[in-house]
């Protein structure tokens, strides 16, 4: 239609050019062709403007997994994006167990400055708006649901970042009383059920896609984004009319750091991150010089700690994590038949159990994670740790310092002025404070240089019968 207004303004501009070269006579002529033109052009633009709506596009992203500071940064810049094309609206579709209260406010506040309407979908069937889910529902422009869903359940739970929740009694009733004066207050504003609103987050209230929109906590049920997009079709959102039917639907992918951020923030990748700090730093500690897993363990341990400052983590978990670490590398030194192995075991499964014990949905580990993280680390310090420590506490068993202790028969008078003695093969200068004989023994107990510092010796069983073989 847009081709259309285009050759129309094209035959207006022909029709007031050829009349200059048909002369005074022609006028009349003139004129009808001008009204022509006008027509064609008006009717053009006219059916161009009138349909170029159905045609428009509508952005698309989808949010799968908990609510954290990459999904924040995800949809502000996904409104923006779809606010420089021009869409008719931007959808999210939904399916979160909740999150972080802090990135939840922030997403809600991209929605209230958002110039294209939202849409919230709370989709596939099976999905869920749980906790901070519900929140972002309800401050859409419009939240939809797909049958077979379920919303509520917005209670806070460990939503702060870092560090863990305080559980006295005034702290639990003030985050209360502020979640749920900030979920009324997002209800009252789109228009939605305030009461219920107010009861999901006192008492945890969760409700099915049917049951929300007979209680209006939600505007409407869709099966899928086709019939979305016809239902959304023609409703008003700020004073304008919405117009989505037969609109192309366009995608809004993750940038690489949003995704590579949102894949780390997760709790299972913080246990793996730790994992992989503590085998590279303590090997190399055990194996010095390799380089490779101290840099890879630092890497790991810079992360470790920047997710441990957003993730509500228990203290208490990270302090048993700690203790079980101790009780490793003490049972490498001490003769204690592995029972503080046993010990370590024991607190390392239980600090990860209670690493993320007050964590709302969606930051529990699951048993699946912990078990086979337990068993690799006990190996790790068992086998691998254990045998490199102990090696470098080995007595030297290459080079010149080799010699020292062994006892050596002297080949000429050995005192502080000097002598001869054979050992490992080579002829050595020896210096005694003690006078030694020719034929004697001296055991090496030092050396300068090339020069062998010794003293009155008697031959070992050991040395007398490696003598006798080389005989």
């Amino acid at each position: 239609m847009v081709g259309l207004a285009r050759a129309a303004t094209g035959l207006w501009n022909a029709a007031l050019a050829r009349p200059r070269l048909e002369g005074a006579g022609r006028r009349p002529a003139r004129a009808g062709i001008a009204r022509a033109g006008w027509g064609c052009v008006l009717l053009g633009w006219w059916l161009a403007l009138g349909s170029g709506a159905g045609a428009g596009e509508v952005g698309l992203i989808r949010i799968d997994g908990s609510i954290g500071p990459a999904t924040a940064s995800y949809i502000a810049r996904a409104i923006g994006v779809a606010d420089e094309r021009q869409d008719a609206c931007l959808i999210i579709e939904l399916d979160t167990p909740g999150g972080l209260l802090e990135s939840t406010k922030k997403i809600v506040q991209s929605f209230y400055a958002s110039p294209v309407p939202t849409v919230v979908y709370v989709a596939p069937a099976g999905a869920s708006a749980a906790s901070a889910g519900c929140f972002i529902t309800l401050a859409a422009d419009v939240a939809a649901m797909a049958p077979s869903t379920t919303i509520g359940a917005a209670h806070p739970v460990e939503m702060e970042p870092g560090g863990t929740l305080k559980t006295d009694e005034v702290m639990k009733e003030k985050l209360e009383s502020f979640a749920s004066s900030y979920i009324e207050a997002i209800a009252q504003k789109r228009g939605h059920n305030v009461e219920w609103a107010r009861t999901s987050v006192l008492k945890s209230a969760s409700i099915t896609a049917e049951e929300a929109l007979k209680l209006k906590v939600v505007n409407l049920i869709a099966e899928n984004l086709p019939e979305l997009l016809k239902q959304l079709d023609g409703r008003k959102v700020g004073g304008k009319a919405l117009n989505t039917a037969g609109a192309t639907v366009r995608p809004i992918p993750m940038s690489a750091g949003e995704a590579l951020f949102h894949m780390l923030w997760r709790p299972e990748v913080m246990l793996l991150l730790m994992l992989v700090a503590i085998y590279g730093i303590i090997g190399e500690l055990s194996h010095p010089g390799a380089i490779l897993p101290g840099v890879v363990g630092a890497i790991a341990l810079i992360l470790t700690l920047y997710l441990a400052a957003i993730l509500p983590i228990n203290v208490a978990g990270l302090a048993l994590i700690g203790l079980a670490l101790l009780l490793f590398t003490v049972d490498i030194f001490t003769p204690t038949h592995g029972i503080l192995t046993v010990g370590g075991v024991a607190a390392f499964f239980l600090g990860a159990l209670m690493l993320f014990s007050h964590a709302g949905p969606g930051f529990q580990l699951s048993l699946a994670y912990i078990v086979p993280a337990t068993v690799v680390t006990a190996a790790f310090f068992i086998f691998v740790a254990g045998a490199g420590i102990r090696a470098q506490w080995l007595p030297v068993r290459a080079g010149s310092e080799t010699m020292l202790g062994e006892t050596v028969s002297a080949l000429t008078r050995i005192d502080a002025a000097g002598g001869k003695v054979f050992a490992e093969g080579e002829y050595w200068n020896a210096v005694s404070e003690t006078l030694i004989e020719p034929g004697q023994w001296a055991q090496i107990i030092g050396r300068d240089g090339l020069t062998l510092k010794v003293k009155p010796g008697r031959e070992t069983g050991q040395e007398s019968a490696a003598r006798q073989a080389g005989h």
